[in-house]
């Protein structure tokens, strides 16, 4: 194990990544660029003082779910990857859910001025969304990594006085869909510790989940309608579909209104009010 350039090339890597690409709020006084350790820390699912160590050349050998996690939190690619797990000398496991989108599938999104538009994860993480889905749903920015996550939203809240999640209904069926979605998720990564972790967190924490889950369905409805109560613009029904990304396991959320109906004059006013408060934060 190549403890020293280790932790060169970890440092290396954290250095290059801003908080936006992961996430993350940039908040105030960065004092270093890219990410701080304890955020890598975070994303990784490890200790602070750990990551740290490791960086200074002081930790002990790795295990290769610690060098997984490491490997996501950094958004290393396949190459990179390879070359954490040869210098930390441990046999390469197959990665998790992949959490970096596409640049031509970023672009796409910011391209849908009408369409709430949003890319999530094997696991259901929010990773990628354009202006629209900030005015409908909320700023994901301002969300750490685990509170983005739909599936955890769904089941375990938080929930509005009317049950509802991102001002949305939670009788639209995506309970029933998202779970048996990720029940080919957990079939697709059994060793993956966050999917592990989140399939025992939902057990324990919600009997709807539990239910569904050991139903052992698989089933996938093509389309859901949602059904939202917008503080601005009032009631809006829209058209849910979700579009495989295939090479990189992630799903392209698409909100779009029926031509010439209300919601689709709410949508588009949505619009002109994101495009304008974006225009100002610029300003």
């Amino acid at each position: 194990m190549d403890k020293v350039e280790l932790g060169s090339f970890l440092r290396s890597r954290r250095e290059r990544i801003t908080p936006a690409e992961s996430g993350l709020p940039a908040g105030r006084r960065r004092r270093t660029p890219g990410l701080r350790r304890e955020e890598v820390a975070q994303l990784a699912y490890i200790s602070t003082e750990y990551y740290t160590r490791l960086e200074q050349a002081r930790a002990p050998h790795p295990s290769g779910e610690v060098l997984a996690g490491i490997a996501r939190a950094l958004r290393l690619t396949d190459a990179e990857r390879d070359y954490l797990y040869r210098l930390a000398d441990v046999q390469a496991t197959p990665p998790g859910p992949s959490k970096i989108v596409r640049q031509s599938i970023l672009d796409l999104i910011d391209r849908l001025p009408n369409t709430v538009a949003f890319v999530v994860s094997a696991t259901y993480e929010v990773i990628a969304w354009n202006h629209l889905a900030t005015a409908l749903l909320e700023d994901f920015s301002q969300r750490a990594p685990r509170d983005r996550n739909l599936l955890r939203r769904a089941f375990l809240g938080p929930h509005d006085a009317d049950g509802r999640v991102f001002g949305a209904s939670r009788h639209d069926g995506f309970p029933e869909l998202a779970t048996n979605y990720f029940r080919r998720t957990a079939a697709r990564y059994p060793d993956d510790p966050e999917v592990q972790d989140l399939i025992a967190e939902l057990l324990a924490g919600s009997p709807r989940f539990t239910e569904l889950w050991e139903a052992r369905d698989v089933a996938v409805a093509p389309t859901l309608r949602k059904s939202f109560v917008h503080p601005v613009v009032g009631p809006l029904t829209v058209n849910c579909d979700a579009l495989l990304i295939a090479e990189q396991d992630q799903q392209l959320v698409l909100y779009t209104a029926t031509p010439g109906t209300p919601s689709e004059e709410a949508l588009r006013l949505l619009s002109v009010i994101g495009t304008q408060e974006l225009t100002s934060a610029a300003e």
